[in-house]
């Protein structure tokens, strides 16, 4: 648990996101569990999605745009045998060839063009987003402007997908079934893979389930298994306090009283960083401050980003 701070506790809290929710529905639910307006997150999911969401609560949202979180994992089902009009089983079926019984079955039975046509989408490539995806369109949610009955067209934006492994793929009634594994960049979006991998194989396809299963990469990856679902959560929040996560998510070093007494008053520090952000932590271990290099001056040679004293 994080120390108690004047505004309350602060710190990070991983929820394990339920599917029908946006993540500003998790927000409000930890806003009034934590009875604090200072709760924000990073990574928004959409509300089909399930899965790992990040949040800050009270000064720890401070913390959120600092951190290295550009590398994405997921689990996913796609179905094959027709197209949606959001990309997901929400939506309703798009007209379009309908494939035969007889051709999904060879499509089961003739794995390797799954496995290609997915293959040709690993690397850095221009996706257009789902429509129902979270992105803004004039300051709303394009997922909010899709299902009040509005036609939403992304532009193609560049995204960095680094493997898709199928795990399985089976007939469900009349249709095929593909689960597999996604790790991607930022911005990415499964539901659009679902959408091109039923394009490139001629019977259309939608995404049925989509859980985020990691934010981050290597040993600063946070996964399932640092989450609490959000059913589970009280009001004593498990959060990771500010130290901890500076320990966890950023270099850091570590300062005397002098030091932080300077970090209080937004000084420069002399620590000779060569990359930043890193966390400076004070003499009893809690969080002072993030600082960065500077351009050398004779009150030290990096500054400040972001003070949490």
């Amino acid at each position: 648990m994080s120390r108690a701070a004047p505004d309350g506790p602060s710190g990070l809290l991983v929820v394990d996101k339920p599917g029908g929710l946006t993540s500003h529905d998790v927000v409000g639910r930890v806003r009034r569990l934590a009875h604090t307006r200072k709760v924000g997150h990073a990574g928004t999911l959409d509300p089909m999605a399930t899965g790992v969401l990040l949040l800050g609560v009270n000064r720890a949202t401070r913390l959120l745009g600092h951190l290295a979180l550009s590398d994405k994992a997921y689990d996913a089902t796609v179905r094959l045998g027709f197209a949606t009009t959001t990309d997901d089983a929400e939506g309703e079926p798009l007209p379009g060839v309908t494939p035969t019984g007889h051709s999904l079955h060879t499509l089961r039975g003739e794995r390797g063009s799954i496995d290609a046509a997915l293959q040709g989408m690993v690397g850095e490539v221009d996706q257009v987003p789902s429509s129902v995806s979270a992105v803004k369109v004039d300051g709303k949610r394009a997922y909010a402007r899709v299902r009040a009955g509005e036609a939403v067209e992304l532009p193609a934006r560049r995204v960095r997908i680094d493997e898709i492994t199928v795990h399985d793929v089976r007939l469900v009634e009349d249709w095929v079934d593909v689960d597999l594994s996604v790790r991607c960049s930022s911005g990415t979006y499964v539901r659009a893979i679902a959408r091109d991998l039923g394009e490139a194989l001629g019977v259309g396809g939608h995404l049925t389930a989509l859980r985020r299963t990691s934010i981050g990469s290597g040993a600063r990856a946070v996964t399932l298994a640092d989450a609490t679902p959000l059913d589970d959560l009280t009001e004593d929040l498990p959060l990771m306090g500010l130290g901890e996560a500076a320990r966890r998510f950023f270099p850091f070093v570590e300062v005397g009283e002098e030091e932080q007494v300077r970090v209080g008053h937004g000084k420069r520090l002399s620590l000779g960083l060569t990359t930043g952000p890193t966390a400076v932590l004070g003499p009893g271990g809690d969080l002072l401050g993030l600082y960065a290099p500077a351009p050398a001056r004779e009150d030290g040679d990096s500054k400040p980003v972001a003070v949490f004293l």
